[in-house]
């Protein structure tokens, strides 16, 4: 193998010491052909070929006993081929060294394909040499027909296999990809076990695929408010460390003289305004992932009322023909009322499932609803407080433009004065139309409660019916079976029947005729 030290047979027989002989290893392809030389016992290493240097040796103490093994090191791809072992006074010998390289195979799965209920298993492994073959065996050692091996060759001559087998659901469900190489005698196995939910129909897998989805976004928008939240404590964090830095600075560097208040505070209304910013992209990215959100929700809804339409559909055709056999008293035909019956009850499962995956998809979408409109008020509120740092930043710059000159210590304290009460002014009127804005928020808030009330109420209601119709189809199921009872003991013949009078059969006439508009008008009730 590629990377190991490996010994190249070769001894004299009967044994005799050949330290002081001429010993020759070497290779008839190369030239130099020389792999290692000893004259006289002397090792002479310079016609060596190259890529040999340092990697062979011989033992002197086998070369005693006649044993002229060569020890080559760190074998290379290189190094394959046929070795000739010569001593001038006694003979000749070959020896053939095949070199291999093997690596570990990984089996995946590709590809699954629903509609066959199949599965395309893919093995690749890489590094071989020489070049191997692909094997796929299924769990009781047998083989399996696979596509045409793919085999890439590498720049350092190394091979890189990979095959494809489609497989179907089988006892075990287990299957191997054995990579072997005949000449080297090596083998490397992968075995993958597949469960037995992934050869489900399409389906019920269609259901639990969407359930899962609907699961793993919602966790995805969680992390997302999540993220966003602790992006703006950091940035509140981070703020507050910078003020207290340039109060300490100020303190330091500015005790006997006072900066122009209106470029300290500029700067830091420009702070502030970045910082809205980026609070309010942060906002707008996450209400663009819910909107996403919203909509593959409100999609995925509406194709699950199309699929409970139609079995609603195909259920009511179901009793009509149901309705039908029964006014016509086709006794004959019992075998098509059974299966009428059975897909009647398959219908029923069905529209439950369509139900339950219904219910859910509508409890994610009002709880998608709720944070979209929390974000959405927050988002107005970072964007009022956005346009006061604007309208404080315009007035700043206002009074930068009335005074231009520096002021004494004494002046701009009474300036700050009168514009710390102006400013006051501005944010108590400010405040008020804050509460304006809050309460007309509140109302639109209690009217989307109000309605979302009502839905529920409509809802509540909705699962009533359906568990009244789920009842009256019971009672609809015993009346038929009740009947179906009665229709087949009378359509028995007895024997003592076939002596019956005129009138007797009329007789239980008419009381067919009952049981049946009986049925009908509990039919029609329902």
């Amino acid at each position: 193998m590629v990377g190991e030290d490996i010994i190249l047979p070769c001894r004299l027989e009967p044994a005799t010491d050949v330290v002081a002989m001429t010993l020759e290893w070497a290779r008839p392809d190369l030239n130099p052909r020389f792999v290692h030389l000893r004259r006289d016992g002397v090792e002479l290493l310079i016609n060596q070929y190259p890529s040999y240097v340092g990697r062979t040796s011989l033992s002197t103490d086998k070369l005693k006993h006649g044993d002229i093994s060569l020890k080559l090191s760190k074998v290379k791809l290189s190094d394959e081929g046929t070795y000739r072992c010569h001593i001038p006074s006694k003979g000749t010998a070959m020896v053939e060294l095949v070199v291999g390289a093997i690596s570990s195979p990984v089996v995946v799965i590709a590809e699954i394909d629903q509609p066959v209920r199949a599965v395309v298993l893919e093995c690749e492994s890489k590094g071989w040499y020489p070049e191997p073959e692909v094997l796929w065996l299924d769990g009781e050692g047998n083989l399996l027909s696979a596509g045409p091996t793919e085999t890439v060759r590498g720049p350092d001559d190394l091979y890189t296999v990979s095959s494809r087998v489609t497989v179907e659901k089988r006892h075990s469900n287990s299957f191997t990809c054995r990579v072997q190489q005949n000449k080297t005698n090596q083998s490397r196995t992968a075995e993958i076990r597949i469960l037995e939910e992934v050869f489900l129909a399409p389906s019920c897998s269609a259901v639990r695929i969407i359930i899962v989805l609907i699961l793993s976004v919602t966790f995805m928008v969680f992390l997302v408010v999540v993220f966003v939240l602790w992006k703006l404590r950091q940035n509140k964090i981070n703020k507050m460390n910078q003020d207290g830095e340039a109060e300490e600075r100020e303190q330091l560097f500015n005790r006997s003289m006072r900066k122009d208040y209106s470029v300290k505070k500029k700067t830091e209304l420009h702070d502030m305004l970045q910082e809205k910013e980026e609070e309010k992209k942060n906002m707008q990215q996450v209400i663009s992932v819910l909107m996403e959100q919203k909509t593959k929700l409100e999609s995925s809804r509406d194709k699950q009322i199309s699929q409970l339409e139609e079995v609603e559909k195909k259920r009511s055709e179901n009793e009509k023909e149901l309705k039908s056999l029964e006014k016509k008293f086709y006794w004959d035909k019992c075998e098509r009322k059974n299966d009428l019956l059975k897909e009647k009850v398959e219908l029923e499962e069905k529209g439950r499932e369509y139900k339950g995956s219904l219910q859910i998809t509508v409890e994610q979408l009002h709880k998608t609803r709720d944070v979209i409109k929390i974000m959405t008020e927050w988002e107005n509120k970072i964007e009022n407080q956005f346009k006061q740092i604007e309208k404080q930043l315009e007035k700043t710059e206002r009074l930068k433009e009335k005074n231009p000159r520096k002021l004494h210590p004494d002046q701009t304290e009474q300036s700050e004065r009168v514009e710390e009460t102006e400013e006051e002014k501005e944010t108590e009127d400010e405040t008020e139309k804050e509460k304006e804005t809050e309460k007309e928020t509140e109302k639109e808030t209690e009217k989307e409660e109000e309605t979302e009330k009502e839905t529920e109420k409509e809802e509540e209601t909705e699962k009533e019916t359906q568990r009244e119709e789920e009842t009256e189809e019971e009672t609809e199921k015993e009346e038929e079976t009740e009947t179906q009872r009665e229709e087949k003991n009378k359509m028995k013949p007895e024997p003592d029947q076939t002596e019956q009078s005129g009138k007797e059969r009329r007789q239980t006439k008419t009381l067919i005729q009952k049981h049946f508009q009986s049925f009908v008008r509990v039919n029609h009730r329902l």
